[in-house]
């Protein structure tokens, strides 16, 4: 199949890619249901080529559907994807509900849920756990994404379990070049985990991350709680614009809690890519790291409301539960580990 148009070419190899399993185009009112019967992509083979470098073109998704619109996708199981498991490109209107995705945790970029360019989402009481991120918003990568200049907006993500020890439980980005908007992502359990929530991207991507709350957010034996990364330096080709810098503003964190985080917050801003209008309120988790208690800050801008444990950073502001400042950014605020 030829590369989708904001990509400008295969995600794993340049040129085309192979086609999905289950695939529709320009379709409406499409529904995949049926009292948790499971769709198999047996996608063994697909890995082992892939890990001894026997692929040509990017391997095909489970299932995926483009340019549609009043797409259903309920109480099945999926397993053993080739690739990613379901990805939506440019849909609207799309509710997963109930479903359970299972692939093995070392097989190679099985994200669970990719919505992609979409808008109006609702994803819910769903179980996860891949060998990547188990759901990951996108909007293309780099020039071709920006040239496509199809956000995902209005997503609603609430009540998942998700499980992958190489990745996160929820990411955005990082191609994410048409922008990504207005998305809330509550009552997530993320465990025996390497990242719970991360949102990442580089100079080049262009695009825009904002708008987002993450609300009552559960990690349990989590290496990394929560990151924001602006130096994810992996790009199409060398034709895309370095000057193209992305924005990452207005980010929320409501009600974080777990145990068994060896690093509770990374946020790696830059100068030129700064994290600005961060909150924080009511996050609360244990350490096992004894030298990281504290969190990890460059170039971030923002505010912590209420009891927070571990310590922020300087370069956050520090306010009660009742609003009153307690502690002002530093005046050299713009660098802390």
């Amino acid at each position: 199949m030829p590369p989708l148009p904001s990509y400008g070419r295969g995600r794993e190899y340049p040129g085309p890619r192979y086609g999905s399993l289950l695939h529709g185009q320009h379709l409406e009112d499409v529904v995949i249901t049926g009292h948790n019967g499971t769709i198999d992509g047996q996608g063994k083979v697909w890995w082992q080529k892939q890990k001894s470098g026997k692929l040509k073109y990017t391997r095909g998704r489970l299932i995926q559907f483009m340019w549609s619109k009043h797409l259903r996708i309920t109480n099945i199981t999926l397993r053993n994807s080739p690739f990613w498991t379901l990805h939506p490109y440019d849909c609207d209107d799309v509710v997963i509900q109930g479903i359970t995705i299972v692939n093995p945790v070392d097989s190679p970029n099985t994200d669970g849920i990719d919505p992609d360019s979409c808008r109006d989402v609702l994803i819910e009481n769903c179980y996860i756990s891949v060998g990547d991120d188990c759901i990951a918003i996108k909007s293309g990568w780099d020039q071709y994404g920006i040239e496509y200049g199809r956000a995902s907006s209005n997503i609603f993500i609430r009540n998942i379990t998700a499980h992958s020890p190489v990745s996160a439980g929820v990411s955005i980005g990082s191609e994410m070049s048409g922008g990504v908007s207005n998305v809330t992502v509550e009552n997530l359990y993320v465990w025996h985990s390497k990242r719970g929530v991360r949102i990442k991207t580089a100079e080049g991507r262009g695009g825009y991350v904002s708008n987002i709350i993450f609300r009552n957010v559960m990690l349990d034996v989590v290496r990394v709680g929560i990151v924001i990364k602006t130096d994810y330096n992996e790009h199409p080709d060398k034709r895309y614009d370095p000057k193209a810098l992305p924005r990452v503003h207005d980010i929320s964190f409501v009600g974080v809690h777990g145990t068994g985080i060896r690093i509770p917050v990374r946020i790696y801003g830059s100068a030129k890519v700064p994290v600005i209008g961060l909150e924080f309120k009511d996050l609360v988790v244990g350490v096992t790291n004894k030298k990281k208690h504290i969190f990890q800050c460059h170039y971030v801008h923002g505010k912590v409301i209420g009891k927070t444990y571990p310590r922020p950073c300087d370069s956050l502001d520090v306010y009660d539960e009742n609003g009153t400042l307690i502690r002002g950014a530093s005046s050299a605020n713009i660098t802390q580990n």
